[in-house]
């Protein structure tokens, strides 16, 4: 027979769980999908944030679509395989930023909104693991 109180701990538990995810994982799209918009929309200033750190300026148009793509994919109810792959992709997007920016020797203010972006990143995903691992579990 099962333990009530125990049932009902673990449903708060993962209630917790499911909140910090989406508080995290809301963050993380919002960052994302404002880099996109900004590289899309406002094209001088996003091209020029691109070509300073070294990259061809047709990868900030392939870029924003990219992380658009992951946005909706981290957003909508699809397979879990696909948003592993769109977290791998956040992933490189943002070590690759990282190391531009030490790269291009700019100072702390700069490695800021990525080092800030990677650590909602990592909350997100490895919230999104504890809950798949639970919904395995259950």
């Amino acid at each position: 027979m099962s333990n009530p109180a125990a049932t009902m701990h673990a449903v708060k538990a993962s209630k917790g769980l499911e909140i910090g995810f989406w508080i995290f994982t809301g963050l993380f799209c919002l960052e994302m999908g404002f880099t996109a918009y900004y590289m899309l929309f406002r094209l001088p200033e996003g091209a020029q944030a691109i070509n300073r750190l070294g990259f061809p300026s047709y990868f900030r148009v392939e870029l924003a679509w990219a992380k658009l793509l992951g946005v909706a994919a981290l957003l909508a109810p699809v397979p879990a395989r696909l948003k592993e792959w769109a977290y791998a992709g956040f992933a490189i997007n943002l070590v690759s930023a990282l190391v531009a920016h030490i790269a291009m020797r700019e100072g702390a203010a700069a490695l800021a909104p990525s080092t800030i972006t990677s650590v909602l990143w990592l909350f997100s995903y490895l919230l999104w693991r504890r809950m798949q691992a639970t919904q395995a579990s259950a």
